[in-house]
């Protein structure tokens, strides 16, 4: 099985920004389920890391654009419970079709828990609105963005991987349900006739590397214990 990195070798540029996003995961369990902001607890950031941020929480918000998406670098990698993106014509993908299948999308909390040179990890409370149907689904999370080194100390920062956990277990990348948001995030772009996406249709090219399978999502799958 491979192994994942961890912030401290990032931060120390033992992985170099050359390097595809597979190699910037950062993996970890939580003891409970319980990712509830405190914003009264969040770490302070630079102004351009919260420019970072803001430009992120924009996305969730169901409000992309070309140079919001622009804050991954072609070769990131985005994974959560629903999708596995391994570059940023992927990624674009999945913020572009956003708007089409939420009404509405507002961010009701956030806190930053870890801010390090090449890592930020905020919690953040997101409430999900469906087009179409009468319902809103409220939803807490820890957001882990590993960050470029080649852009760790400029006005505009990009991602190389970022991973959105809603439960205290990591992801194997193993299964059926992997299976499925792969190849959700390998076609849907394909089947958008969207500006926004095409605008990263090159990106399709960029460096990959084999998905890291870890055979179960928690510490015996090289996803340590944390507190946040």
């Amino acid at each position: 099985m491979a192994t994942a990195p961890n912030a401290a070798d990032v931060a120390a540029a033992k992985i170099t920004s050359s390097a595809p996003g597979e190699n910037f995961e950062v993996r970890q369990t939580h003891p409970t389920e319980d990712y509830e902001p405190d914003p009264s607890k969040s770490l302070p950031l630079s102004p351009a890391r919260q420019r970072l941020i803001d430009d992120i929480l924009e996305l969730y918000c169901c409000h992309p654009t070309v140079e919001r998406v622009k804050r991954y670098t072609p070769d990131c990698v985005y994974d959560d419970q629903f999708v596995y993106a391994n570059d940023r014509y992927k990624m674009a993908g999945q913020w572009f079709a956003l708007p089409k299948g939420f009404k509405d999308s507002s961010t009701h909390g956030l806190q930053i828990v870890v801010n390090e040179p090449g890592l930020i990890q905020f919690r953040y409370k997101q409430s999900w609105t469906f087009a179409g149907i009468p319902k809103t689904a409220m939803m807490n999370a820890l957001v882990s963005l590993s960050l470029d080194p080649a852009t760790i100390d400029s006005d505009f920062i990009q991602v190389k991987y970022h991973k959105d956990q809603a439960n205290d277990k990591d992801y194997s990348h193993e299964g059926i349900g992997f299976q499925i948001k792969k190849w959700q995030a390998d076609h849907v772009p394909d089947m958008m006739d969207d500006p926004g996406v095409k605008a990263f249709e090159a990106d399709k090219n960029a460096a990959k590397e084999p998905v890291r399978k870890y055979g179960s999502g928690d510490t015996k799958g090289q996803a340590p214990l944390k507190e946040f």
